[in-house]
């Protein structure tokens, strides 16, 4: 639903304050279907690539370093989009690719595509509409949407202007209760999933977000998270993200004791698929599975938590492997071109996850930053699949790479 002009003028205020630009309004002419209305702006926003150069000038710097920042010394980040860069691929001539078949089917659910949109958190530090502008953008591309429980947005709201599935991501709480309520709310929301992070027991060693002095301005709130306490305070409006007492590791929207003996409940409790985010090691991805986890996301949460792990689509191929194909496996991290969601799915995924590169199109155009992106990576896609001599999802497998 639009935002009031009450919360217009708050967002607008705090942008303001961080010495924000306001959008222009050549930005602003993109076009629902992701095309550009002139060719000044079709040669800016050609490739995910050009969003990111913008919306460095767009965002506020104290939200850029929370978007745009990772962990520690942000080794694993660059191996994230290096491991594709070291990926060749071998074509094939003389295919008929007159009609490409990228339908992809998990947990029931028909995907015209294989890209999903990656949970990601506080979507207002980006844009006033926040995850209500995301939403809408991914209804016009056709793209599935997973909600974080750190949205700035309710679920509820959020469900009432998709036009596309939605799937959300939780956080596992110590109180089992605000747990099953949350997951209760999103299924009743009509979410389709839960994506249950489990890389997360403490946050790692976000440096650039504590040069900055990372916190959410005091008009945003965290509607998914009503009801949960942090020292006697709503975490729904907590300004300090995610509610560390200062020199603490720990933090309340976490549950750094949850174990395996956990999963068997969430899982009964949910009514729909459990997908286990934030799996690397491919014993943990078998464990899941006999565990009767529905989906695996082969995830290292953007490089957020814990540096000089591997890039996800290194990671990939050995967890594939251990699945074996008894529950679909979905890879984020890394991924700005259509070649690399060749890469992953030639690799053993059902499907990629984007994040960072729609948060960037949100900040500079709203919605139809949010439709361009995905519309972008789908075309990449499907010309990389015509050049590869690919015409379906199906036809995908390791022989598209050079080894």
């Amino acid at each position: 639903m639009p935002i009031t002009r009450r919360e217009a003028l708050l967002s607008a205020g705090v942008f303001a304050a961080a010495g924000a630009l306001p959008i222009s309004e050549d930005m602003k002419r993109l076009a629902p279907n992701g095309m550009a209305e002139d060719a000044k702006i079709g040669a800016e926003f050609a490739c995910l690539t050009d969003f990111e150069a913008a919306a460095k000038e767009k965002i506020p710097h104290m939200a850029w370093e929370f978007f745009n920042g990772a962990v520690a010394d942000e080794i694993t980040m660059r191996w994230n989009r290096e491991a594709y860069q070291r990926i060749r691929l071998k074509p094939r001539i003389l295919v008929d690719v007159s009609k490409l078949d990228t339908r992809v089917t998990m947990f029931g659910q028909e995907h015209p595509f294989p890209i999903i949109l990656a949970p990601t958190a506080y979507h207002k530090l980006a844009h006033p509409e926040g995850e209500l502008a995301t939403a809408r953008g991914a209804g016009a591309a056709d793209a599935t949407m997973v909600i974080s429980s750190m949205a700035t947005t309710s679920v509820e709201d959020i469900a009432k202007v998709a036009k596309s599935p939605l799937w959300f991501q939780l956080y596992f709480q110590a109180d089992r209760g605000f747990t099953k309520d949350l997951v209760q709310r999103a299924e009743a929301a009509g979410c389709l999933a839960i994506c249950l992070t489990v890389d997360t027991p403490v946050v790692g060693a976000r440096n650039r977000e504590e040069r900055v002095r990372f916190k959410l301005p005091s008009n945003l709130e965290l509607p998914n998270l009503r009801g949960l306490k942090v020292n006697g305070t709503d975490m729904e409006k907590n300004a300090g993200g995610h509610g560390a007492a200062p020199g603490s590791i720990y933090s309340p929207v976490m549950d750094s004791a949850m174990t395996w003996r956990d999963m068997d409940w969430l899982i009964s409790t949910a009514k729909v698929p459990v997908l286990f985010k934030g799996v690397l090691n491919p014993d943990d991805a078998d464990h899941a599975v006999k565990a009767g986890v529905a989906g695996i996301m082969v995830s290292n949460h953007g490089a957020r938590n814990l540096d000089t792990v591997p890039a996800t689509v290194d990671a990939l191929p050995l967890v594939a492997e251990k699945v074996a194909g008894r529950v679909p496996v979905i890879v984020d991290g890394g991924v700005r071109r259509g070649t690399d969601v060749l890469k992953a799915l030639a690799l053993g995924a059902n499907a990629v996850m984007i994040g960072r590169p729609y948060l960037y199109a949100l900040g500079v155009a709203g919605e139809d930053g949010v439709t361009a992106v995905v519309n972008i990576l789908r075309k990449e896609f499907e010309m990389a699949m015509a050049l590869t001599g690919r015409p379906s999802i199906a036809s995908i497998d390791r022989t598209v790479l050079w080894t």
